[in-house]
């Protein structure tokens, strides 16, 4: 659930008050536990912890206007959130984590990155800081753009960036007219008889 808030003391001004008092307290740790050149602001309708492009200018690939986001809270409608990029994203973060949640005993509701939570007491707050402080930024940034490449490998070597530019290049160019299409048709005609 996407908010239009464009400040983070709004977003939290617009939630009901138990759930203002739970994500403030994520918020906290997560703002005593990440790297200092990680920025807090709004980001994709939710609390946003990203490298800003001051410090890695290239941005996020999907939208490189958009810093690279590195961790984000969020209200849900039928829960809240904490999605950790660097869990999926860095070496055996996600094992660790899982493995750590484990031992202090509370059920983990977790998907790729995104913690789910309803109450406060359903986290288990130590690992979360413990998760984020072992990933700085520069870490962060160099396992991304690894995962960067090898997608772009897997996929021909296209970025997403490079796919868009296609698509638009794509979009303007002039339509087929009708002569047209009827002449390409007869030159098929006329190559498949060849053929035969």
């Amino acid at each position: 659930m996407q908010s239009a808030a464009t400040t983070v003391a709004k977003y939290l001004e617009e939630l009901p008050a138990d759930r203002r008092a739970a994500i403030e307290t994520v918020r906290q740790v997560i703002l005593k536990n990440i790297d200092p050149v990680i920025e807090e602001g709004m980001q994709y309708g939710m609390i946003g912890y990203y490298i800003p492009h001051s410090i890695y200018p290239a941005g996020y690939h999907c939208d490189p206007k958009q810093p690279l986001p590195f961790a984000c809270l969020a209200s849900q409608k039928n829960y809240m959130s904490l999605y950790c990029m660097s869990l999926y994203a860095v070496g055996d973060e996600e094992q660790r984590f899982r493995d750590d949640w484990a031992k202090a005993g509370k059920k983990l509701d977790m998907g790729k990155s995104c913690i789910r939570f309803k109450r406060i007491e359903d986290l288990a707050l130590d690992v979360i800081a413990n998760a984020l402080q072992r990933v700085t930024a520069q870490q962060h940034i160099a396992f991304y753009e690894t995962a960067i490449k090898a997608n772009a490998a897997t996929k021909g070597g296209r970025s997403t960036a490079q796919k868009k530019a296609s698509s638009k290049k794509a979009a303007s160019r002039k339509p087929t007219s009708a002569k047209q299409s009827a002449k390409r048709a007869v030159a098929s005609k006329a190559t498949a008889k060849k053929k035969a």
